[in-house]
């Protein structure tokens, strides 16, 4: 894989899932600030989720960047590893209890990612 291939092949792709699985932490930190009868009334929690839209809008033009150079059904996969850094935040910064059992599934969608890699293109 050359520079062109790891970057927009792996590195663009990983940075959109990061970029992707903070937004969802930013949602749930908003969503503690807002009250849908007042959407106004606390501006925290408006600053919070514009810097989540804007994380998002960022990301989404990133990955169409991305689509210009590399193959759709080769990338996308990747933004299953968002089922385990979005958890693995919940986890750490919101102190969500995460179980076993999700673990054990996050492990299975790893395993799947890793015969997807594998598999020849085309």
């Amino acid at each position: 894989m050359g520079s062109a291939g790891f970057l927009w092949g792996l590195a663009a792709p990983l940075a959109c899932v990061c970029v992707i699985s903070t937004g969802q932490i930013l949602f749930k930190l908003a969503s503690g600030h807002l009250d849908p009868r007042h959407p106004l009334g606390d501006p925290r929690g408006l600053a919070i989720l514009a810097v989540a839209l804007a994380l998002y809008g960022g990301a989404t033009l990133v990955w169409v960047m991305i689509l210009k150079h590399a193959p759709l059904s080769r990338i996308y996969p990747l933004m299953a590893l968002s089922f385990a850094l979005t958890p693995l935040g919940a986890m750490v910064f919101l102190k969500e209890p995460i179980s076993g059992g999700y673990w054990a599934g996050v492990a299975l969608i790893l395993a799947g990612l890793v015969v997807i890699s594998r598999a020849p293109v085309g």
